[in-house]
Parts: C-alpha cells; sequence; structure tokens
C-alpha cells in the first residue's frame, strides 16, 4: 500500500519519477529538498519560513526526503511534522541554559566519534549524516557538516573498535550519529561485523529514524544482513502519529520479522507532540508496527531549541494521563537526559522533585545532583 497523501505529492511534485524511482532510498537521497527555493517549490511558507531560511548560513541545513515533505502540509506552518522539518526565526535566538554540547558528548569522548558515559555501554557515532535534518536535533554541531574533528570514515572507525576492543567492561555498543542506516550494507556490515568480533560485545543497538522518514531503506537485502548480527536491537525515532504510513509499517514489519527488537524514542516538543490524545495515538500505531514505546524524552538544551520546550510538569502530566488509561506496553519511561553529562534520568509522575527556584534538582545514577532549568509559570 501507498499512503494516499504520498501518490499525490509524487505526482504533483515529481511527475517523472517512476514506482520504481520513488521506492528506490538512493533516489530519495538525491532528490532530497534542501534550501528555500527547492521548499518554495512544495511549500506555501510563510514569512517567518521564509527570512529565516535567507537567514540561514551556518546553521543546521534543510533536507528533507521527498517522502517525508509528501506528510508535510503545504499551506501551513504550524502542522507538527512541518514545525519539526522548516526552519523559522526563533532558531536564531539563544537562552542561557542553552549550548551546542549540552549533554557534554565531547567531553565523554576517549577518541573521536565515541561517548563513553556509562560504564558497560558506549555511543558509537558512525556518521555526520541524516535523511532529514530535525530542527531539535541535539547533535546539530555534528550533522550535516565534515568540520572539526569528526571525519566518519574508516580511519575514525577503527580507532572507536580499537578502544572498545581494549575496554573490555564494555558489553553494549550503539551506533548512532547523523544515522546508520545511511551508510551502505557494505559499510554498515563492515562496522557491525567487526564489532561481533570482540568478545565481550554481548550486543548491538542501532538508533535510527530512518524508518519514519526514508521507508524505502530499509529492504529485504538489508534486514538479511542484519540478522546476522543477532543479538541486536534498534531504537526508532517518531514523534507523530502522522509518521505511521502503510509505508513505515512495511518498513517495521521487515525489521520486526528479521527477528529485531524494536522500540521508539520519542521527544516531547511543545507544538508537535505536548499532547496527551497524540501521544497515545502515537504509541497505540507504533505498538500495531511492533515498536515498544521506550522512552518519551524531555527536548534537550540544544542552542536555538528553546521554541520546542516543554515544561516538566506538562511531560508528567502526560505520562500520568496514559497510564491506566491504556496498556502499559504503551506507557514508554519518560526521562531527561540532564545537561553536564549526568545521563537519562527517569522520572515519574508521583516523583516529588526538589526545586531551587527555575531548577529542578536531579540525581542521577551515580548519586550526583544535576540542576534542570524548568521555570515555574
Amino acid at each position: 500500500m501507498v499512503n494516499p497523501r504520498t501518490r499525490t505529492f509524487r505526482r504533483t511534485f515529481f511527475p517523472d519519477a517512476s514506482s520504481r524511482d520513488w521506492n528506490d532510498w538512493r533516489w530519495q537521497l538525491r532528490n532530497a529538498i534542501r534550501g528555500l527555493e527547492a521548499l518554495e517549490r512544495v511549500l506555501q511558507l510563510s514569512e517567518d519560513e521564509r527570512t529565516a531560511l535567507q537567514r540561514s548560513r551556518d546553521s543546521l541545513p534543510n533536507r528533507i526526503t521527498p517522502y517525508y515533505a509528501s506528510l508535510l502540509d503545504r499551506v501551513d506552518p504550524n502542522q507538527p511534522l512541518r514545525r519539526t522539518m522548516v526552519m523559522v526565526n526563533q532558531e536564531f535566538g539563544r537562552t542561557p541554559e542553552e549550548s551546542v554540547d549540552p549533554l557534554s558528548e565531547d567531553a565523554d569522548s576517549p577518541v573521536p566519534g565515541l561517548v563513553h558515559r556509562y560504564p558497560d555501554r558506549v555511543l558509537f557515532l558512525v556518521t555526520g549524516t541524516c535523511p532529514v535534518y530535525c530542527r531539535y536535533c541535539t547533535r546539530s554541531r555534528i550533522v550535516g557538516s565534515q568540520d572539526g574533528e569528526y571525519e566518519f570514515g574508516t580511519t575514525q572507525w577503527e580507532g572507536a573498535i580499537d578502544y572498545i576492543a581494549r575496554t573490555p567492561v564494555i558489553r553494549d555498543v550503539l551506533l548512532s550519529g547523523g544515522d546508520p542506516l545511511l551508510l551502505s550494507d557494505d559499510r554498515l556490515e563492515w562496522v557491525l561485523s567487526r564489532l561481533r568480533r570482540i568478545p565481550h560485545v554481548e550486543f548491538l543497538r542501532i538508533g535510527t529514524k530512518v524508518p519514519a522518514v526514508l521507508p524505502q531503506r530499509v529492504t529485504p537485502a538489508l534486514t538479511r544482513m542484519l540478522r546476522r548480527y543477532h543479538p541486536l536491537w534498534m531504537s526508532l525515532h517518531f514523534i507523530h502519529p502522522d509518521e505511521l504510513t502503510p509505508e513505515v509499517e512495511r518498513a517495521c514489519t521487515r525489521l520486526a520479522d528479521a527477528g529485531i527488537p524494536l522500540g521508539s524514542q520519542t521527544p516531547l516538543l511543545a507544538g508537535v507532540n505536548d499532547r496527551v490524545d497524540v501521544c497515545q495515538r502515537l504509541f497505540h500505531g507504533l505498538l500495531r508496527c511492533r515498536v515498544k514505546p521506550y522512552y518519551l524524552y524531555q527536548a534537550d538544551l540544544v542552542v536555538g531549541t528553546s521554541h520546542f520546550r516543554t515544561a516538566v510538569s506538562k511531560s508528567l502530566e502526560i505520562v500520568e494521563g496514559l497510564r491506566g488509561h491504556t496498556t502499559g506496553y504503551a506507557v514508554p519511561t519518560y526521562a531527561i537526559d540532564v545537561p553536564g553529562g549526568g545521563g537519562k534520568i527517569a522520572v515519574l509522575p508521583s516523583s516529588q522533585i526538589p526545586r531551587d527556584g527555575d531548577h529542578l534538582l536531579l540525581r542521577n545514577y551515580e548519586g550526583r545532583e544535576f540542576r534542570f532549568p524548568d521555570p515555574q509559570r
């Protein structure tokens, strides 16, 4: 099946593209929509969007696959998915608590491309490219650019793999980036096979938004390759029920049929999914796609993203609105990834969180206390 909205979009804006073209993930990447002129061809831009795109120089670039662009409302700039894809002038603002590396990943990086924060697991950044660039991206300092120490090639990968091999406490490796599924099958298998040879690495994970924004990438060949590297898990990035199209369901089915456990990670974003009914529809839809809602995140303190952040009390209200009103399988863990490298801290609706003025005082797994800005309204 093909989403009717997508079929209409293809006929309107890509009339020369055959079904074979459209369903080729490499065609989707080659024809990604970037920049003001390309966006104006498919969307009626608001003045805010247009002026922001004209101002853009060094900020996170715009890039949207034709498939995902087909899900955006052509007229309404406040449509949830469109808000996460098209630049607005609020991105050029900066609040005191924001930073380019809010989770202090670079400080916990023993070698380029590897973050070793928790004792038994590492985050392995294998690429700086994504099929789309989300406007709230935690790693906007890295993605869309090849600047700085991140080169994302075989030399950097070998340095990271060597560190993992000589650090026997590491039992769990999460591939991320960028999006690992944008690597070719051969290059992704090279990384997975090298990691699988390390005796103390018990299981592998891949963090990806590809099934939501480029489901064409999940080919039978990819899933045949991935199933050779079990135990392998995937964390999928979904934000709104409008993403759950027939194409997405087919991609998730292929992954699940390959024996890969699937969990979703969803940032809570103002004006996008900060309502109980929206989250409930998303999480119910994910379960139908055989994806377990895993984490609901407080939005990170990334520079230029204050317009996406909600109050922690609002987040807890949503979790409380889910509990008891739906199956426990549909209720993710709500977590705050605290600034300063403290890691994820799970918070329950019943939690009595101490305050210091406009900051919450949160304690991580090591017993360290962290301040998280949450102005009282």
